[in-house]
Order: C-alpha cells, then structure tokens, then sequence
C-alpha cells in the first residue's frame, strides 16, 4: 500500500490536505497534485474580505513550491482533466494521463451562473483571479450590486461598505443566508447590513444584467458594478462521466469511499451521509475538506476503517460581526433563541446546530459537546436554561 500511486484531482485546501496527510502518515508512493489553476494552492475564505482590503495574495499561499519539491510531491497547475479512465485506472488531460492505483476527486464547486439575458457582464468572486478582478473594478466604482444573499455576498457587501461603495444586495429568497441559518439569524444580519447603509432586497429574483444595472424583483437598480454570489454547484461532471454514483455531488459511503473502490471524494464535491442523522448531505466548508483529507489518508496508509464523524463548523465574517456554526441543521429545523442570541437548532426533538454571533466561548462549547456525541433533547435543554456549559458538566 505505501508505493500505491496515488493522484488527487483539485489543488484546493482539500487536495492539498490529503497530499500533506499522505506523507505525514508515511506514504513513501509517488504523489501528484492536479489543479486547473495556475497558482500554487491558496485559501479561499480571504478572497472575499482580507485580501480585497489588502490585495496581498502571498499571504493566501498555503505552501512555497519548495514544499512539493521537498516531499517529492508532483504538482500539476494550470492542467485541466478531461476524463477518468477507471478501466485503465488513469486521469486524462490535454496533454496526457496520469496512472493511479487511488485516485482522490477534490473538484470543489464553481459559481452557479443563472441562464438570464446580460449575466456574463457579472463578475465571479470564487477564485484568486477573479477577486483581483473585483479588486481592479471596485477601484473604479462608486456603486455595486450583489446578486445573492449568502456568505459570499454578504461578506463582500460588508467589504464594499467599508470602502464606501453605494451598495444593493438581491436576495430571490425570502431571507438572507436561507439554507444555511436559522430565521431569527437571517433578521439579526438583515438589520446589520441595512444599519450599514446596504439596500437590501428580499424576494426580488435578478432577471437580467443591464448596461447600467440589474433588473430586480421587477426594478432597475443602477449599480457600476455587478457581482454574481447566487451559489455554487459541485464539479462532479467528471465523476459522473466515469459511471460514479453522484447525488447533488459525489456520493459517498461513510468512509468517503464513491460507488468505485479505487477513487475517494472529498470537500465540497462529495455527498455523505451525515454522522449524526444519516441524512447525505455535502458540506461547503474548509475544516469538512481537510477533515474529510486527512481521514482518506489515514484510511490508505494505516487501513484505518472509521466512518467520517468530525463535527461540522463554519464561519462567516461580515463587517464587524462573526457569525459561527456548530454542527448542521437543515432549513426547516426549528430553532430556539437564547436571551444572548445565541440560536439553538433542532431536527425534530434533538439538537443538530448551534449559532452564535462574536461568541466564541459558546461555539467552542457547543464543538465540545457535538464532539462527545451528544445530542440532547429540548426539554433537557429547556431544563438547563439551554447552557451548554452546565449540559457539558
């Protein structure tokens, strides 16, 4: 098992974890790392706050190219796959293939871009490119309009503020950060952002790019700049075209193991079932990436068996405001606010997530207690005052 050739596809912090992952467990095989970008792997999370303030994109690099050369780690950049050959057990590319005894899909997911009149006139904000982009066009507007209220637009919105740009979040949902916050979350940063300044719009779809603009909920809203943030789709066509099983992603087993023995999934790209309900579920979150890494690696060095069962945690910073979730909740799962605002979640009688806003004792609290496999009712939370500290104890 340790000369097993082993490639991953996706040089994101996933791919790259499992690489790390692999030599710190002692894999001696040879290892290549494919990405379709021509940078050496970078964070992600910067791209829509730190780095438009500061531009400095040395301090996104996860690791020099001497780290490859070191770790005899064969790097890829700027190489597209074209294809999986799981017959010939080989990665195709435009100018090749690349053999495999395990192969790693780390695909991650790109914007979804809607199919409405003038949207190729909307700027990106997914990759390192395009947020220098952003950054340029930002430098020559006074003015920008945001289609999507999740994190990412969010974040930029509160980004965009701080540089005193008049701007418009259009949201076609009903709520801001719908799949992924409770209702009560939603109003607490709806109230922030428009306490900034930010217009926003609920339940008013983006129909069209203009010239001068966007067509929202049926209004022309005049903006320089337009940024397109309305969600990701995950890069499983590959997967799919190989005959693997996919599901909103590349599904999984609990192992992270596809429907092919000899190719894992990781990251954004792969569907899994849930430790804590079994429900598949696909997670768009680094710490789910580099967690889902380092047990794939595990599980190919040391035959480790264990199903994935690292608690869920995301993280969102818009302007002044740290938003962090502990574990996962589903968007029709009821919630419970604490008089701090912390929001409880639960998916039916039991806690799946908790969210807090700059309260960083209560998340580590509420990871401590997902860690022990604890799962408690309402009413022994109702019991409790719903502290997590005195559950703990």
């Amino acid at each position: 098992m340790s000369m097993q050739r082993i490639v991953i596809v996706g040089a994101g912090q996933g791919g790259l974890q499992a690489a790390v992952s692999l030599r710190q467990e002692g894999h001696n095989g040879p290892i290549t790392l494919i990405g379709s970008e021509t940078h050496l792997p970078y964070q992600r999370p910067p791209l829509s706050k730190a780095y438009l303030k500061t531009g400095e994109a040395e301090s996104l690099r996860l690791r020099p190219q001497s780290y490859f050369d070191d770790q005899d780690i064969t790097l890829m950049l700027g190489t597209s796959v074209t294809r999986i050959d799981t017959a010939a057990r080989q990665v195709v590319h435009a100018a090749g293939s690349v053999p495999y005894d395990h192969l790693i899909l780390a695909t991650g997911t790109r914007n979804l871009r809607p199919g409405f009149p003038g949207v190729e006139r909307a700027l990106d904000l997914r990759t390192l490119d395009d947020a220098l982009a952003l950054r340029q066009a930002m430098a020559n507007a006074k003015s920008v309009a945001i289609i999507g209220g999740g994190f990412i637009g969010l974040e930029f919105a509160a980004v965009a503020r701080g540089f005193g740009l008049t701007v418009i979040v259009a949201e076609a949902g009903p709520r801001l950060m719908g799949r992924v916050v409770s209702p009560a979350m939603s109003d607490r940063f709806l109230a922030m952002h428009r306490e900034m300044g930010t217009r926003v719009m609920l339940g008013a779809p983006v129909t069209e790019v203009t010239d001068d603009g966007i067509l929202a909920g049926g209004e022309a809203v005049p903006a320089d700049l337009v940024v397109l943030a309305a969600g990701v789709r995950p890069n499983s066509e590959l997967a799919q075209q190989a005959g693997l099983e996919t599901d909103n992603g590349v599904r999984t087993d609990a192992q992270l193991l596809t429907s092919d023995p000899a190719i894992s999934a990781l990251g954004d790209c792969a569907a899994f079932p849930d430790p804590a309900t079994g429900r598949l579920v696909r997670l768009e979150s680094v710490q789910a990436a580099t967690d889902h890494a380092r047990l794939i690696a595990r599980r190919l060095t040391k035959g480790m068996t264990g199903p994935y069962a690292a608690v869920p945690w995301f993280w969102s910073d818009q302007g002044s405001s740290k938003l962090q979730i502990a574990g996962f909740a589903a968007t029709d799962d009821l919630s419970v606010t604490r008089a701090d605002g912390a929001v409880l979640r639960f998916a039916g009688d039991h806690l799946s997530a908790i969210e807090t806003v700059n309260d960083p004792r209560t998340h580590m609290q509420a990871r401590k207690l997902f860690a022990k496999g604890a799962r408690p009712t309402r009413d022994i939370l109702r019991a409790h005052d719903y502290e997590i500290a005195s559950i703990l104890r």
